[in-house]
């Protein structure tokens, strides 16, 4: 990578620092946090001149610089292994080639010129957040979720052959709503998902069960061990919920189906963990109805938040600044520093290094001391391969929708195709692009940069219209049709190969953190993080919890929260989703003047009692049945049959289960 000449800094005070970190991608930056928060001296450098490193979001001109001068052959420093000094050898370090294969396409150049510094491109997408991920806890827990701001992704699709979508149902009250699921296959699915909720209750608190339900309830250890879709397939679930459990819930990575080929064949066990993950994600924040958000100005502010919050705890920046060099000591061969472009000396008693880096191969003697350590730091490796793409387009996939996810199961894009393709739209309304524009991104494994841009191609093909005919892959076999409102105008496309190092590499006191993967959310990153910082810091706690004040009202007395009842009255032919606001019922204002109103939104079909949650208690309301009829008009029937009362008795009585435990655990 080659960088503009540093600005004149003054030397860096102090010279000895406890950890010093090359770059602030995600993993570097939750380190940061977590050792300033654990007390120690950190010194945080980037040579670039904006945070985020591999995972900032850019403006058009900054990206395409970026993916140019990381895609260009390794350069060395001009510092080579030099063992003149009288305590240190000086190790020259060299930049490697992450990216391949980069293609940038403009099909509007004069209105991309003029609005090319409104947009916030993530380099790595596309990422969202699970609302109950690792990632959402150690925000919470750090007190850097203070510095960014979420929105939800509002819905989720499967993309099929012949260019169908069809609609994830991300709850037991979206299963119901929804019109491409037949009453057979809602059964069918709702009872899945109470199987599922039973194992991951009992593994929770087995003691509050009685054991011959345990039994029956629970998920053999044989089933657990199996292949995930042959369970699915015992379970007697049709292809298509299949599909959508596999590819938009679990999110498996490569053809399931096909045992011989697939790498990554997923099993029970790890199935039903990421079942749980997308179920507790789902309603998890009052503003976030589905299971993903979505950093609001792209995901580049995840690793500035948490370089915000180890700045609070003393850790000192500086952008701009590349390391040329290591300091090793020469008659042992430890790390002792880094030598800064600026041509200053540091010392530290560990180092982290972006992945961007790479040791120089030695110079010395096989016998001198460094050669050990050099030659496996030197001859670092790329795991595997990620495809990404981006495009940004004029109008939305979806017209009522503005943020959304769509993902390409094996074999729906054209018959060859063995892991799964995901696309993630992202609108104005998440300040990444000009009103009226959409932020596409592609991402999917490869093996080499061939059938990587193939995917990435011919699932750009898939979602956008081509200026002039211009088609990137004639072999996908989506139509025109892809979309149920057509395919979105393209105005400007990248593609490029982003290769994969290593989870973590270490000697000595030398940390290399990992590029981005090919996961949908950030969890593998943030294990990686964590797995450095305990080999570093064993005895400390990684990110201890930031103490919040509770919430009290404005002249100082603590809310009490308690539970009330009201009475409401149905008037006949309300729809469910309706809000009734009932005044004078909710929370009341900081200066005690008078409560406002309750807003209450119905979800009863047979009536009954349900708690409504408020900022001050829980409402318990009691709903009345409409008889004769049912609220939902996709059941398409006037008159429920008995075998439709029970289903929907079981989802009432599944809902209620669902918002007791939601209710203990906000108590806790």
């Amino acid at each position: 990578m080659t960088h503009l000449p540093p600005p004149p800094y003054p030397p860096i005070e102090p010279t000895t620092f406890d950890l010093i970190i090359v770059g602030t991608g995600l993993p570097e930056s939750v380190i940061s946090a977590a050792a300033a928060a654990s007390g120690k001296s950190v010194l945080h450098l980037d040579p670039n001149p904006f945070y985020g490193s591999h995972y900032a979001s850019l403006s058009v001109p900054d990206l395409i610089s970026f993916l140019n001068s990381n895609s260009t052959p390794p350069t060395a420093s001009t510092t080579t292994t030099d063992t003149d000094t009288l305590v240190h050898a000086i190790v020259g370090l060299t930049t490697r080639r992450l990216y391949s294969d980069v293609e940038i396409s403009s099909y509007s150049p004069e209105l991309l010129e003029e609005l090319s510094r409104k947009f916030n491109i993530d380099v790595a997408g596309p990422r969202v957040l699970f609302c109950a991920d690792k990632c959402i806890d150690i925000m919470l827990k750090s007190g850097a979720s203070q510095y960014v701001e979420f929105k939800s992704i509002d819905a989720s699709f499967v993309g099929g052959e012949n260019g169908k979508l069809w609609n994830v149902p991300d709850s037991r009250a979206a299963i119901f709503k929804d019109r491409s699921l037949s009453l057979m296959e809602k059964n069918q699915l709702m009872r899945f998902f109470k199987l599922v909720q039973a194992h991951l209750a009992e593994n929770e608190d087995a003691k509050q069960e009685e054991g011959e339900e345990r039994e029956n309830t629970r998920i053999s250890e044989e089933d657990l061990e199996i292949p995930f879709v042959e369970f699915l397939t015992k379970m007697r679930l049709p292809p298509k919920i299949k599909t959508i459990i596999l590819y938009a819930i679990a999110m498996a990575d490569y053809d399931q189906e096909n045992m011989g080929a697939s790498k990554g064949i997923l099993r029970t066990r790890d199935g039903i963990d990421r079942l749980a993950l997308y179920q507790s994600s789902v309603g998890r924040f009052s503003n976030a109805l589905g299971a993903m958000i979505y950093s609001i100005y792209g995901q580049g502010e995840l690793p500035q938040a948490f370089c915000r919050r180890a700045a609070v705890k003393g850790c000192i920046y500086v952008l701009r600044m590349p390391v040329v060099a290591l300091l090793m000591e020469k008659s042992s061969g430890c790390y002792k520093g880094v030598r800064l472009a600026s041509g200053q000396d540091l010392f530290c008693c560990k180092l982290i290094l972006d992945p961007s880096l790479k040791i120089q191969s030695p110079s010395v003697s096989p016998s001198d001391p460094l050669h050990g350590s050099l030659k496996s730091l030197s001859m670092r490796d790329v795991k595997r391969k990620v495809a990404r793409g981006i495009c940004i387009t004029r109008r939305s996939l979806k017209s009522d929708v503005s943020n959304l996810m769509v993902v390409y199961p094996p074999q729906s894009l054209y018959p060859e195709q063995l892991t799964s393709v995901r696309v993630l739209q992202i609108g104005s309304n998440l300040a990444v692009c000009p009103h009226d524009m959409f932020v596409l991104y592609f991402s999917t494994l490869c093996d080499d940069a061939n059938q990587g841009k193939k995917l990435i191609n011919a699932a750009i093909s898939a979602v956008v219209s081509f200026p002039d005919s211009v088609n990137p892959d004639s072999s996908s076999k989506v139509t025109n049709e892809t979309i149920g409102e057509g395919k979105t105008m393209l105005i400007w496309s990248a593609s490029y190969i982003q290769e994969q190092t290593m989870d973590q590499d270490q000697l000595d006191s030398i940390n290399f953190t990992p590029m981005p993967d090919g996961s949908l959310n950030y969890d593998d990153v943030l294990d990686a993080a964590v797995k450095i910082f305990e080999m570093m810091y064993p005895n400390e706690v990684f990110l201890p919890k930031t103490a919040s004040p509770e919430n009290f009202e404005g002249n100082g007395d603590k809310v009490v929260r308690a539970t009330k009842t009201i009475k409401l009255d149905i008037m006949p032919g309300v729809d469910d989703g309706e809000t009734i606001k009932v005044a004078r019922c909710g929370g009341a204002d900081p200066d005690r003047n008078q409560n406002g109103d309750l807003f209450v939104t119905i979800k009863a079909i047979l009536g009954g009692t349900i708690q409504v949650p408020t900022l001050t208690g829980d409402v318990v309301l009691k709903v009345s049945k409409q008889e004769g009829q049912t609220i939902f008009d996709d059941l398409n029937c006037r008159n429920l049959t008995p075998s439709q009362r029970e289903l929907i008795e079981e989802f009432a009585k599944e809902e209620r289960g669902e918002f007791d435990k939601r209710a203990a655990g906000a108590s806790r």
